[in-house]
């Protein structure tokens, strides 16, 4: 719907961001490059203290304390019940901010919490945007992620986007609170889809004796292309996925959308079974494997285990 237009007289100073997991820290670590001047918070300490060994600014013992000052507050957590407890409460960051400052949260969660905490940080004034991103690990490291809003007030959107962009290729709001993570579904249901394809294409070339990295060089150029035959291609034919995005994490993701789709009507009948397989893939021990281990999976098939 919009991209961000911010002009300097708005420009963000003090930020703060809580959670420094494999995504947030890089992140993070952009906004202290660009020379914002950043507090972050960790459930544990010593990763914020590192962070701050590492990029300077300070290191907060709660959210509230990290969210104190800031004119931003970012959260990056685990799910829905790691965001209530680092936003609500007495500890929380929600209880720091004043009237008028910005809370963006990258968190994966569902549209429900995203429209939860809208609600309670608008009764303080406080001005709530779900902004899940799609890139990875990679993308946060490099400052290339892609960012999915919801937000029900455009220019407070702006100012948010303007930080955002330091660790973003593109920032775009989608429509009110929850929008952002309903957008993220979509995503992730693309996504199930495609790697599924992929794995049985793969594998099924594997089965009829073809060179599947000279297939894949040729069909790459054709309407089969895609990031995950790009980026994922190749380590699927040497049979790698210790990195990237952990397959305990798309299922976390999967089930907001079939929670969603039960509330919206929307059948995902192939999602439903990615899903499935993805958690044939946990049984046989890859719970941490990247999730284009569904490959995997049918090798693990075909040797009967």
């Amino acid at each position: 719907m919009s991209e961000p237009t911010s002009s300097p007289a708005d420009a963000i100073r003090r930020v703060a961001f809580i959670g420094l997991g494999v995504m947030g820290y890089p992140m993070a670590g952009h906004l202290a490059k660009a020379g914002l001047d950043v507090a972050v918070y960790n459930r544990t300490h010593a990763k914020a203290e590192q962070w701050v060994a590492e990029h300077g600014g300070r290191a907060a013992r709660t959210p509230r304390e990290a969210a104190q000052g800031a004119e931003l507050v970012l959260a990056c957590v685990g799910n829905d019940d790691d965001l209530r407890s680092v936003t609500l409460g007495d500890d929380g960051a929600f209880a720091g901010m004043a009237s008028g400052a910005l809370f963006a949260d990258h968190t994966t969660a569902s549209a429900g919490v995203a429209r939860e905490l809208g609600q309670v940080a608008g009764e303080r004034g406080v001005t709530f945007i779900d902004a899940p991103v799609s890139g990875g690990q990679a993308g946060a490291q490099n400052g290339k992620l892609t960012i999915m809003c919801g937000s029900d007030d455009e220019p407070a959107f702006e100012r948010a986007a303007a930080v955002l962009k330091h660790y973003a290729v593109a920032v775009t709001r989608l429509g009110p609170v929850g929008a952002g993570q309903l957008t993220k579904m979509v995503n992730q249901i693309c996504i199930a889809g495609l790697v599924q394809g992929l794995s049985e294409a793969i594998y099924f070339g594997e089965r009829a004796g073809l060179d599947m990295e000279r297939v894949l060089g040729v069909i790459g150029k054709g309407a089969a292309a895609s990031w995950q035959m790009d980026n994922r291609g190749k380590t699927m034919i040497e049979n790698k996925y210790d990195f990237g995005f952990a397959v305990d994490w798309m299922r976390k993701d999967l089930g907001f959308c079939l929670e969603e789709a039960k509330r919206n009507g929307a059948p995902l009948p192939v999602t439903a079974l990615v899903d499935q397989f993805y958690a044939d893939v946990q049984g046989l021990g890859g719970s941490r494997f990247d999730t284009s281990s569904l490959i995997w999976r049918l090798r693990k098939l075909r040797e009967g285990k």
